[in-house]
Order: structure tokens, then sequence, then C-alpha cells
């Protein structure tokens, strides 16, 4: 990632904005055994209290890993019940970066914060839609596919 993702004016941009980066080896002691690292590249995206809520291993180019990396932000804010912002992140996920992989899992994660965050269960069922058409074979649409029943 040294060579290709990191120096993109865009992935740059990214994280300096987002997030407080720090690079450790992957044998750092304690970390790589805190963290269970095994392979490198391993990016965590933690929270400020430093509880884990997304995880990418593997090369990933700067197409993929923006979206990567803006799911983990929207993880972080749906595992921390801020749904507004949780919502807000993976919008932008899905509208910026549509056909990524991690798109599904933010349609599914969106379709959940808006019913978290609203109560009404028609963000399910509008999830579960368009995972089917957009991602018919994915297993967030297999993981949605109870929600076809809503409505």
């Amino acid at each position: 990632m040294d060579a290709v993702s990191y120096p993109d004016a865009r992935v740059a941009q990214f994280v300096t904005t987002n997030f407080v980066p720090l690079r450790l080896p992957f044998d750092s002691v304690p970390y790589a055994a805190d963290f269970n690292i095994k392979w490198t590249p391993t990016l965590i995206t933690l929270d400020p209290d430093g509880k884990e809520h997304h995880r990418t291993v593997g090369f990933l180019g700067p197409d993929e890993l923006i979206p990567s990396l803006l799911l983990g932000i929207g993880k972080s804010f749906f595992e921390s019940e801020k749904f507004p912002e949780a919502i807000e992140a993976l919008n932008k996920l899905i509208a910026d970066h549509p056909q990524s992989a991690s798109a599904p899992e933010a349609m599914f994660l969106l379709g959940v914060a808006k019913y978290k965050n609203t109560h009404d269960p028609m963000p399910l069922r509008h999830a579960y839609d368009r995972l089917t058409a957009e991602f018919p074979g994915n297993e967030w649409t297999k993981r949605a596919f109870p929600y076809r029943l809503i409505g």
C-alpha cells in the first residue's frame, strides 16, 4: 500500500481529515498481540476509547481503501448508537462509492441505522430491495432476506 494507496492524494487527504493514523510494524509488541494482527497490512478503525469497530487485512487500492475506511467510520458511529452520524457516513459511502466492495454492507447497516433512529421498519425493507437490485448474490443481501416481509 506504500507504493500505491498511501501516496494517492485522495487517500492522504481522507486519512488526515478523518483519522489519527498510527503505523506500527506487524510484530510490534504488545500491539500485535493486543489487536490479534497476523498479516500485513492490517487496518483497524478504533474509536476514541480504543475499541475496534472495523478491520481490513491485505492490500486495498485507493478506490477500495476510502470506502472501507468510510465503512469503519459508519460502523464506529453505529456501534456507539450515534445513528444520525452513522447514517451520514454510510450515505456518503453509498453515494460516492456505489460499486465498492464496502457498499453492500453499508446499505445493510444504513437500513438498520435508520430503523434504530426512527423505529420505522420501512428502511429495512428499502435496504433489502436495493441490495436485491444492485447486489443480488451478496452475503449482505442474504442477511437482509427477512426484511422482504416488511410492508
